[in-house]
C-alpha cells in the first residue's frame, strides 16, 4: 500500500536524501545538479518545504513509512502566468519502479489542480530519451507542445527535453 501525502518538515531528511539520490543516479534528468544540491543544508531544505494549495512537494510512502517516490508542484504567481503550474522533480527509486507510484503522484497533482481556482494547465519537461516517462505523461493526458533542443548539458553531453502540458 502506498500513501500519497505532502512532504512535511519532519520528512525533510528522507526527502533530501531521495532528492540527492535522484540527482546522482539520473543527472541528465534534472535541471539541478547533484554537485550544486549537495551543498544545500538540511536547515535550508526545511525552510523550503511549503504545504500550500499551489506549492508543495508530494511523497509516496510505503506502509512502513519509507519514501518511495516524490514530485513537486508550484503555481506561477504573476498575473499573466498564474493560470499555469509546473510539475518538477518526479522520481521513483529503482527498487519501487513498476508499481504505479509515479502515476499515483501525478494523478494526485492533477486532482489537486482541479481545486485551485484559475489554474488551467500544468506544464512539465522531461528528457526526450526517457520514453517510459514520456509515455506515462501522455497516458495521463499530457500533450506535447514542443521539444527544447539541448535543454540540459551535463559533462559535455546535450539532452533534449520534451515539453508537455495538461489542460483542464
Amino acid at each position: 500500500m502506498i500513501i500519497i501525502r505532502n512532504i512535511e518538515p519532519a520528512d525533510a531528511e528522507a526527502y533530501w536524501s531521495l532528492r540527492l539520490e535522484a540527482l546522482k543516479m539520473n543527472p541528465e534528468a534534472f535541471g539541478t545538479s547533484y554537485e550544486e544540491a549537495v551543498q544545500v543544508s538540511l536547515f535550508d531544505i526545511v525552510k523550503q518545504i511549503q504545504n500550500k494549495r499551489d506549492h508543495y512537494i508530494l511523497g509516496a510512502f510505503t506502509k512502513d513509512h519509507q519514501l518511495a517516490g516524490m514530485t513537486g508542484f508550484r503555481r506561477e504567481h504573476k498575473i499573466k502566468t498564474r493560470h499555469k503550474g509546473t510539475i518538477w522533480g518526479v522520481y521513483v527509486p529503482p527498487i519501487y519502479r513498476g508499481q504505479g507510484i509515479a502515476k499515483k503522484l501525478l494523478l494526485e497533482v492533477i486532482s489537486r489542480g482541479r481545486k485551485v481556482e484559475g489554474l488551467k494547465q500544468i506544464n512539465l519537461s522531461v528528457v526526450a530519451a526517457n520514453q517510459a516517462a514520456v509515455e506515462l505523461y501522455r497516458k495521463l493526458g499530457f500533450k506535447t507542445y514542443g521539444i527544447e533542443k539541448n535543454a540540459l548539458e551535463y559533462h559535455g553531453q546535450g539532452y533534449d527535453e520534451e515539453l508537455l502540458a495538461y489542460f483542464y
